[in-house]
């Protein structure tokens, strides 16, 4: 069986669309602490940060398969902005929350998704057969 690529960049560009086209604010929560971010360092909180990416806030966006690329300005300043795709925690609507989470699980043919964990029942009634 072919190995698949990350769903995470798809799902980013097609939330992110959903989003614009119900004229709300995108937001991106990204893992700050990762390898080969760029982002302003003081505005990173708890090792996350969250990135305005409307289209009325940055210039040039690229959203890209493997990284994010656009212009901001952060305290009149312009910076070029560097994010794997791999970093980005969650896509949402400043709005109202609505949005994508993503796990920090890769997965793939070698770390299939975890089926959640079933607890067992106690007392469960029985089916008996009766002629």
């Amino acid at each position: 069986m072919q190995e698949m690529t990350s769903s995470r960049p798809y799902l980013i560009r097609s939330i992110y669309e959903w989003i614009i086209d119900n004229q709300l604010t995108p937001y991106l929560l990204v893992n700050a602490e990762a390898e080969g971010v760029i982002v302003p360092e003081q505005f990173i909180e708890d090792g996350k940060i969250i990135l305005n990416v409307n289209p009325s806030a940055v210039e040039g966006l690229q959203l890209g398969n493997d990284d994010i690329l656009f212009n901001a300005r952060f305290n009149g300043q312009s910076m070029e902005l560097f994010v794997p795709v791999n970093t980005v925690m969650a896509i949402y609507a400043r709005e109202n929350g609505r949005g994508m989470v993503f796990n920090d699980e890769i997965e793939g043919p070698d770390n299939p998704p975890k089926p959640p964990e079933r607890k067992p029942e106690k007392n469960r009634p029985g089916l008996k057969l009766v002629k």
